[in-house]
């Protein structure tokens, strides 16, 4: 029987200097993409997927994600008194099952955060999904958490879904080494964080979402401070015992510069049918006028 994937850990406790000075006040995962929050969207992944236990990691600043997801009285007696009103977005907020916040204290990197969560897994195989990292699935194809829990199941691996990346991008990314098993799963060698172009082993750079096992909590206890005094988590990936690269099917928007914001702003506004005519009207308008 394949074993069920419960829970996912959604790191949101970065501090967005990229975005200064939006988020000096304003946590980078509250960042509106179309009309939802960057992080509402990776809830809504993991939701999808089946995963009905949610742990978002925090910091300083960062209440106005839990007041997001909370239930408010007052607007919701405002909603339910004006038939008319566009209130059924809010209350699918509202029935999202099961969110626990644990603070990160300190600035110490995505594999201290995920540490942090290693009593509330309980041992069992989690997902990890950034909160500032979109993706969206063909229609009526599986999310991009489901593909990973799919490839999971077949081979009992930590599963790192991947992606081809242009040259000029390779050292932004986590790229790995690796031998295609069957077509778009890849055994993994090893991983090599930002590496020159010269020096990368592939094309295919880690996308920002994972499955681990619980192997991975006691390999980051084994990975000292890197860059930053901050546990770096592909350290700890390079440790894992035969883990899988998955080339999903879904569109990835990274939410990790104001140029990435953008694009995924226009490209989801533009898939909405609401939109769409308008935006494209408004486009052409500057474009004319330039």
């Amino acid at each position: 029987m394949a074993e069920m994937v419960r829970k996912v850990v959604i790191p949101a406790a970065g501090l967005g200097t990229r975005f200064l000075p939006i988020t000096k006040a304003q946590p980078k995962e509250m960042l509106p993409v179309v009309d939802k929050p960057v992080i509402q969207y990776v809830v809504e992944e993991a939701v999808a997927s089946g995963i009905d236990d949610i742990i978002i990691i925090t910091g300083r600043n960062k209440r106005a994600i839990e007041d997001h997801f909370d239930r408010c009285i007052e607007l919701e007696d405002k909603l339910s008194s004006n038939p008319g009103s566009p209130s059924h977005a809010y209350v699918d907020i509202t029935e999202i099952p099961n969110i626990h916040y644990i603070r990160q204290r300190e600035p110490k990197g995505l594999g201290d955060a995920i540490l942090l969560t290693e009593k509330h897994c309980n041992d069992e195989p989690f997902v990890v999904l950034l909160g500032d990292t979109i993706t969206i699935a063909p229609e009526g194809e599986l999310t991009c958490t489901s593909q990973m829990i799919q490839a999971y199941n077949k081979y009992k691996k930590s599963i790192i879904a991947i992606e081809p990346v242009p040259d000029y991008k390779i050292p932004d990314y986590g790229i790995i080494d690796g031998k295609e098993i069957e077509k778009n799963h890849f055994s993994i060698v090893d991983i090599i964080e930002k590496p020159p172009i010269a020096q990368a082993p592939s094309n295919l750079g880690a996308i920002g979402c994972y499955l681990f096992t619980p192997e991975i909590f006691a390999q980051l206890k084994q990975t000292k401070p890197g860059k930053g005094g901050e546990i770096q988590l592909t350290d700890a990936i390079r440790k894992l015992s035969g883990s899988i690269g998955l080339v999903t099917n879904c569109r990835r928007y990274d939410i990790g510069d104001k140029l990435g914001w953008m694009k995924a702003f226009f490209e989801l506004a533009l898939q909405r049918d609401e939109f769409r005519d308008d935006l494209m009207a408004i486009l052409r308008e500057d474009v004319c006028d330039t």
